[in-house]
């Protein structure tokens, strides 16, 4: 039986780590004849347009783009801060510009850390959502200190009723600190994260993942619908994008 993400998060989460956090494995593609490139809409370029998806995630650049890659990330996976910082500017000016590959990410939370910044990102206006989740990442020491610089605080948050739960979490874990140097008002971050909704989205998401796809470590990708393995480095995706003529 696969774990119920809505009990651990919306009425107990003692437990942190739902999934590993580093990836998958098998073959790569064979090599095929290259894409043409697809022209941004007028004024724009791909990496401009972001588009919320019916399965729950963001997607960044050309939605039919040939080559569709979806990410499963955790915010609190330093396998996947690794791979935001490593791909973010190529992955943008060589693949998603073009117009021949789209990335859509799609959270996976893993702990009640990893569900509370997923959903202020999510809260975060569409066209911010990707510059966010990047420079969320990039700091994601800062969020790991206050989170273990007061535990028992996050302990306690966890017993109260869900509309109180993650912005009590926000607050004893400076994750209202760390989201209002990036832009976001103490005001946004609170309503935001009193409205269960979001957090059961978030949730949704991460079991369809694992029902799915059986995601089990992240970052995860798949590549046109197909679970891609042997992809959990940049590097690694780059190689399967060339591959199938994005070059």
């Amino acid at each position: 039986m696969k774990p119920s993400l809505k009990i651990t998060l919306l009425s107990s989460l003692a437990a942190l780590a739902l999934a590993g956090c580093g990836g998958s494995s098998g073959d790569q593609s064979k090599e095929q004849a290259q894409i043409a490139n697809v022209a941004a809409p007028a004024g724009k370029t791909w990496s401009d347009v972001v588009t919320p998806t019916e399965a729950g995630g963001m997607l960044l650049g050309n939605p039919d783009a040939p080559i569709k890659v979806v990410e499963f990330a955790s915010i609190t996976c330093s396998h996947c801060a690794d791979f935001s910082a490593k791909s973010s500017q190529e992955l943008k000016k060589d693949y998603i510009n073009s117009g021949r590959v789209s990335l859509e990410m799609r959270h996976f939370v893993r702990d009640p850390l990893d569900a509370t910044a997923a959903a202020v990102l999510r809260c975060a206006p569409t066209e911010r959502y990707f510059p966010l989740l990047e420079s969320t990442f990039a700091g994601q020491a800062d969020l790991f200190a206050g989170a273990q610089a007061n535990p028992q605080a996050g302990e306690a948050a966890m017993q109260l009723a869900p509309d109180k739960r993650f912005t009590t979490l926000a607050t004893s874990w400076k994750l209202d600190e760390f989201f209002k140097a990036r832009g976001i008002t103490a005001d946004q971050l609170n309503t935001c994260l009193s409205n269960v909704d979001n957090i059961s989205k978030l949730e949704k998401v991460t079991n369809a993942a694992t029902e799915e796809y059986k995601i089990s470590g992240t970052p995860s990708f798949l590549i046109n619908g197909r679970l891609a393995e042997n992809t959990a480095s940049w590097e690694l995706l780059r190689d399967r994008l060339r591959n199938m003529g994005a070059r």
